[in-house]
């Protein structure tokens, strides 16, 4: 992040791509293949796959708005089977899951190493 910072400056405003490239980094050093999905118009951040196993990871930088609270949450909840879907933000106070979809901190997923739990 800092190589980034210092080709590009730093932006405040850019807090929640910074976060995206923080999390995708993370999950490719957990050994995952990370790509971006979609179902019809809605995007899903990262599909991961390893070893046979699927994760669904959304990220959001606050979940202070209901309108974003609705749309990262219910990207996942439209997926219809029973892998893990977790959506990691910046708010360490948010509950810790939204109907059966976990939440994270960032920093709680940055040092976990996404072993065959979460955390």
């Amino acid at each position: 992040m800092g190589i980034r910072n210092a080709i590009a400056g730093y932006k405040p405003q850019d807090r929640s791509i910074r976060m995206e490239n923080l999390v995708y980094n993370h999950l490719v050093y957990c050994g995952y293949d990370v790509k971006v999905g979609c179902i019809g118009s809605q995007e899903i951040d990262f599909v991961c796959r390893r070893k046979g196993e699927i994760l669904y990871v959304q990220v959001a930088a606050e979940l202070s708005k209901h309108d974003t609270i609705e749309r990262e949450f219910g990207n996942l909840l439209a997926i219809k089977d029973n892998y893990p879907k977790i959506v990691v933000s910046g708010e360490r106070t948010f509950e810790n899951t939204y109907d059966g979809v976990e939440h994270i901190y960032i920093r709680d997923f940055l040092s976990s190493t996404l072993s065959h739990t979460i955390l």
